[in-house]
């Protein structure tokens, strides 16, 4: 059995709980990978209908190192937020996408980027036009199939010439790492990869796509 996940600071294990619950919001199998070493832990997701990875991050009074993938679900049952601390359940088997993740380092910051308030309003433009087409379809015509063409279009613009997609930023706000209030954000760059990151967490998308032709990249 592997042992359990000590918690630098008990509001850790709050933060990562409230992460788990709303990565099984999305998504009530997901799983995701751990990783810790050094007093670190990041714990990595995928939340359902966002092509993208979500990454939170805690301190941990642990040193061991850990690499597992688990069920979301049974890691966010084994937390005991009082204690400070994190059952960690049986290893399942990984998604695919639990094998291709960002790369540790060669992070530098990209330029272009909005503000918290400016990705906010981005992704507020977002929601109204997508309801507005939706509203604006003809009876025949308002499937599940146009509905998904629409989105698509939508959250696949770019943010500016970042080159971000804006999926990338409704998956940060939806999961809580762009709240409403003002908060520093930065975007990052490595090869492939983009990661919006804030206090929070981060999200990350590979610009070449994920879950085709990638190579598996250690953490």
């Amino acid at each position: 059995m592997t042992p359990p996940l000590h918690f630098a600071d008990a509001r850790e294990a709050a933060d990562l709980a409230a992460f788990l619950a709303r990565l099984i919001h999305y998504d009530r199998a997901a799983a995701v990978r751990l990783q810790a070493g050094g007093g670190a832990l990041a714990v990595f997701g995928r939340p359902a209908s966002f092509d993208v990875l979500a990454i939170r991050t805690a301190a941990l009074l642990d040193e061991a190192p850990l690499d597992v993938t688990v069920s979301a679900g049974q890691l966010l049952e084994g937390i005991e937020e009082s204690a400070g601390k994190a059952m960690v359940p049986a290893p399942v088997t990984g998604p695919p996408w639990a094998g291709v993740l960002p790369p540790r380092g060669g992070w530098r910051e990209a330029a272009g980027l909005p503000d918290a308030a400016g990705l906010r309003g981005a992704v507020a433009a977002a929601v109204a036009e997508f309801r507005a087409r939706d509203g604006a379809l003809p009876a025949e015509r308002r499937t599940r199939a146009e509905r998904d063409r629409i989105g698509h279009e939508i959250w696949s613009r770019t943010i500016g010439s970042t080159g971000l997609p804006l999926r990338a930023v409704h998956a940060a706000q939806s999961l809580g790492f762009l709240p409403p209030h003002e908060v520093p954000v930065a975007l990052l760059a490595a090869g492939a990869w983009l990661r919006l990151r804030t206090p929070y967490g981060s999200v990350a998308v590979r610009t070449a796509g994920l879950g085709t032709g990638l190579s598996v990249t250690a953490v």
